[in-house]
């Protein structure tokens, strides 16, 4: 190999070794904001409840602010407009009950929990379609518009694979509905469905990992750049 191919070669291997370097760097201001980001979140959970944001507020209302914070609500059910969205949870397949609450001033979409397949007739849960005002506190969830992952929602069909709010509100008329949704706790329905308090929090931490790959094949990019230099001709 000449001089100059070796040279080449070597020029080479250091802008790959800063450019590694700048994606572990990378790396590690990602998982001191991913950090962050569990911190804030873990704060709004065990946070004491505030009132679900109304009209006035719902243009402020977004995922990076207001996601997982504990909100309560006072208003009645609209047990005949529920929603049934499908979802797999430790308990198994089933379906997440969304049922509209009408507060004063305007509707919101609420999680009430989870039911499995043989609980998705209204009429195998009765006891919990409790009638007249009800409290509800849980956790304020942004929308999830469209559906998942390969599965659209299909409103004419009635199937629905995630939690779109506007999309739902639209198929149920509902009137002035807030554009977000509220997971209910785990505080007991009468009969035992649907099963509320399932909302699953949690958020893949894989940064390190990745930054410590992106650094040692710096590592090596310095090394086979030094081994080019090294050698004479």
């Amino acid at each position: 190999m000449t001089r100059t191919r070796r040279g080449a070669f070597a020029a080479a291997a250091l802008i790959a070794a800063m450019g590694l370097a700048a994606l572990g760097v990378w790396q590690v201001e990602r998982r001191a904001w991913k950090h962050a980001l569990v911190a804030a979140v873990d704060a709004r959970i065990h946070a004491a409840p505030a009132a679900a944001p109304g009209p006035d507020a719902w243009g402020r209302v977004d995922a990076k602010g207001d996601a997982y914070r504990r909100v309560t609500a006072t208003g009645s059910f609209r047990h005949d407009r529920e929603t049934l969205v499908q979802a797999v949870t430790d308990r198994g397949p089933g379906f997440w009950v969304l049922t509209p609450l009408e507060t004063p001033g305007f509707t919101l979409l609420v999680n009430r929990g989870f039911v499995p397949r043989d609980r998705r007739d209204p009429a195998a849960r009765t006891a919990g379609n409790t009638a007249g005002a009800v409290t509800v506190t849980g956790l304020l969830r942004v929308t999830e518009p469209e559906g998942a992952f390969l599965r659209s929602n299909d409103p004419a069909a009635d199937r629905w694979y995630s939690r779109d709010v506007a999309a739902i509100a639209k198929a149920r008329g509902l009137g002035k509905t807030a554009p977000y949704f509220v997971d209910a706790d785990s505080a007991p329905n009468p009969g035992g469905y649907p099963i509320g308090g399932l909302t699953v929090v949690r958020f893949s931490d894989n940064h390190l990992v990745y930054a410590l790959t992106w650094f040692a094949l710096c590592a090596l990019s310095l090394f086979f750049a030094w081994r080019l230099w090294r050698i004479r001709d």
